[in-house]
């Protein structure tokens, strides 16, 4: 039996699985406020390199960052019914901006600094960029506007649950305005598409994009689409979502602009964003019962060297030949971009070093003791493939010219490595059904992991459509999307309707 370094394992309790990932890796701790937590700086560094990887992408496309306020006045949000009834629950609120003693001890708001208007923490911008937007808009010679904004934001959850939902959460959110509908849908999936080949080439996660039904939209939007990734336990994940909003926020703000003819025209919109859900999602895709596997593009540091030292007199050449390794590695590039190598000093036994970066998953581990130094060697931990097959953990000893000449294609098959691994995970677990007696018994209590089921689906509206929801919750299903480039098909009826379908939907079970 193979004796792992987290205490439980996938198998035995999920939950309580990923909780000890995110400990064990020092990826963030509890805060002292429910619902927001400590992002520390192996987790962080995972967040920039997303961040970093993302931005560049985002102003490829035309995208221009920029930064709006924290607070939102109340009044912002009336403006847009559907939208805020979508987020009122969530909503926290600043009514004071003063603090007083209570002749106890303690203090509370002064009843004399009460605001005139109470100001919403940002849930989301949609309402304080389009105020911007009517400003900075009068003609068609002013759009499209294209921004981006990354900052973090307050949706006041109920459960909470560290990377996946919390009550703050950092994220990056694009706002956009355009001349017509038809420049605005193209901007909607232009960044759907971005969302997707992002999670598949940096994440090495395997996503599916497509449109979400009716029920699932952004509140106020006209069409939402979503990247839906398979997490390790068969749930569904939300990892991105791009919204198009027609004239919708347009008509509530006044985005308003003269045509060429001369004419006043509503400008139609549209906002799409992404998260530190998106951390959760690699934890839950990539790790093991050994802790955190982090794809190399996103790895703050992708080959960690760490010296064996003993308090010997041998240690001062130990050390001198782990920065020369140091030094060649920086050289090399690797996924397009030069090696990122760290040589851990720190002052402890080279184990518990070395189990500490498998746990935080740095993708390749380098351990160099005197013998290694001897004999021009190194000794090669792969953090995707941490066991042989004979269950022994696989430490393979090669030179140190060997290693450096290996390295960057090393960084690249195992950024393959794992994506291959996530999308042959998330394909064996997707069944196609078209009966629902059929879909009860695939999500039958007692069942582990039943993945997705893609069924045909007949877009029912109104009361049809709520009708269905309803029978899927009591299974806790939903809807996650349908999947985008799907042909006709006929002679099919929706499983829940009997009507004719029109395309096929993923249900399943979501975080």
């Amino acid at each position: 039996m193979i004796k792992h370094a987290l205490p439980v394992t996938r198998e035995a309790d999920f939950a309580a699985w990923y909780q000890s990932v995110i400990a064990e890796a020092d990826l963030a701790e509890e805060s002292g406020v429910r619902g927001c937590m400590v992002i520390r700086p192996w987790g962080y560094g995972i967040w920039e390199r997303i961040q970093r990887l993302l931005d560049d992408r985002i102003k490829a496309t035309g995208h221009e960052n920029c930064y709006f306020p924290l607070f939102i006045p109340l009044s912002y949000f009336e403006k847009e019914a559907e939208h805020v009834e979508g987020f009122a629950k969530e909503m926290a609120v600043v009514t004071h901006h003063r603090l007083i003693g209570d002749g106890k001890g303690g203090l509370v708001p002064d009843p004399s600094a009460k605001l005139e208007e109470p100001l919403v923490v940002r849930p989301t911008s949609e309402t304080v960029i389009g105020t911007a937007f009517a400003r900075w808009v009068q003609s068609w010679r002013d759009l499209p506007v294209l921004i981006n904004q990354w900052a973090n934001v307050v949706r006041w959850e109920m459960r909470t649950r560290m990377f996946l939902r919390t009550s703050e959460f950092l994220w990056q959110e694009g706002h956009t305005a355009h001349a017509t509908a038809n420049e605005a849908r193209e901007e909607t999936l232009k960044m759907l598409e971005v969302y997707r080949s992002f999670a598949e080439d940096c994440l090495a996660l395997h996503v599916i994009a497509g449109e979400k039904p009716e029920n699932e939209r952004f509140p106020g939007a006209v069409a939402t689409y979503s990247i839906e990734a398979m997490m390790a336990d068969g749930k569904a994940l939300q990892a991105g979502t791009s919204h198009f909003l027609g004239t919708n926020f347009a008509t509530a703000q006044n985005i308003r602009f003269q045509n060429a003819a001369g004419e006043l025209e509503l400008a139609n919109t549209t906002s799409w964003g992404v998260s530190t859900r998106m951390v959760g999602a690699v934890i839950m895709v990539h790790g093991d019962d050994d802790g955190l596997r982090v794809p190399p593009m996103i790895a703050p540091w992708q080959v960690v060297i760490v010296p064996m030292l003993r308090d010997q007199p041998e240690d001062e050449a130990i050390v001198s030949y782990c920065k020369a390794l140091q030094g060649e590695l920086a050289k090399l590039s690797a996924l397009g971009e030069p090696v990122r190598a760290l040589l851990d000093l720190k002052p402890a036994k080279a184990a518990v070093k070395r189990w500490g970066w498998v746990k935080k998953g740095a993708p390749i581990v380098i351990e160099v003791g005197g013998r290694d130094v001897a004999g021009g060697n190194v000794s090669v931990i792969r953090r995707d493939r941490l066991y042989r097959e004979d269950g022994k953990f696989d430490s393979r000893v090669v030179a140190r010219d060997t290693f450096v000449g290996e390295a960057a294609a090393m960084l690249e098959d195992i950024q393959r490595a794992l994506h291959d691994q996530a999308t042959a995970a998330l394909r064996s677990n997707i069944v196609p059904l078209d009966d629902w007696a059929a879909i009860q018994a695939h999500f039958a209590a007692g069942v582990k992991n039943p993945g997705w089921v893609d069924v045909a689906w007949s877009q029912p509206t109104g009361a049809a459509l709520d009708a269905v929801v309803e029978r899927l919750k009591a299974l806790k299903l939903t809807i996650r999307n349908a999947p985008m480039g799907q042909t006709g098909h006929p002679g099919v009826r929706c499983v829940f309707t009997g009507e004719p379908a029109v395309e096929r939907v993923l249900i399943g079970r979501a975080y």
